[in-house]
């Protein structure tokens, strides 16, 4: 397949260059376009306010002056593929977990999300560890994956968000699906003086896992296995129409 891969940790970053050589080790062409720096917890921003720059690297790597979205943005027109649209895009990978509420603040799955008009489901993939050492884990699952894809039942405009323990591959007990979990609020910001003394704010460590149960990606990250989460970009609570829709109705005929 033609893969586009992106992330949010930069251009440089370690994961980056591991899930390259593993896809492409595979079998695969890849376009490698990511930020130039780290942009984490970008979501799904795009750059509005100026052009865009994209750089060449000595890796063949291109980093763009921008946020992951962008990255993906560009990649999937085809300007840098003599107009190859890739099959797909696959997104990380990722120095920390992704999971539950994570998800809302991600680049790592914005730049998945942004690649959902291509033809097969997007990947978006972490290690849960700060400080990974076992990234080769997280790149051969995402390759295992890719060989079944096009087997999936899911719509194409979904994001798989797979998160990984950081252990060796073979004491990796295996791949599970799982529902998001979710977590408490976060730590309250951090106060801190800078050399002039105006106050500034530093954006405090995400809440403890609030429902971490059984079914959850929390609870099956714990038990030793990848997970596997469906994301889907409507947000429309289907549930709550009919009901909004007769308090509308109820309103106006009073």
């Amino acid at each position: 397949m033609n893969i586009l891969i992106s992330n949010d940790d930069g251009v440089y970053a370690p994961g980056l260059a591991v899930l390259a050589k593993e896809l492409m080790a595979a079998g695969h062409n890849c376009t490698v376009i990511a930020p130039d720096r780290n942009r984490s917890a970008a979501s799904n921003s795009l750059t509005l306010d100026r052009p865009l720059e994209a750089i060449k690297h000595s890796s063949g790597f291109l980093g763009v002056n921008g946020t992951p979205t962008d990255c993906v943005h560009l990649g999937v027109s085809g300007a840098f593929t003599g107009g190859v649209v890739p099959d797909l895009v696959v997104s990380g990978i990722n120095a920390g977990a992704n999971l539950g509420d994570d998800v809302i603040y991600s680049g790592t799955v914005a730049a998945a999300m942004e690649g959902r008009h291509l033809s097969l489901p997007a990947i978006a993939v972490s290690t849960v560890d700060f400080h990974p050492q076992h990234y080769q884990t997280a790149a051969r699952v995402v390759a295992q994956l890719l060989t079944q894809i096009d087997r999936l039942d899911v719509p194409a405009r979904t994001v798989l968000n797979v998160n990984v323990p950081d252990i060796p591959f073979d004491e990796l007990k295996g791949v599970q699906v799982a529902r998001l979990g979710h977590r408490f609020a976060g730590e309250p910001p951090i106060s801190v003086l800078d050399p002039r003394g105006k106050e500034r704010y530093w954006i405090a460590a995400v809440g403890k896992a609030a429902d971490a149960g059984e079914g959850t990606d929390f609870h099956t990250i714990a038990k030793g296995y990848a997970s596997i989460t469906p994301l889907q970009i409507d947000m429309t609570n289907h549930a709550s129409l009919a009901s909004l829709t007769d308090w509308m109705e109820s309103s106006a005929s009073e």
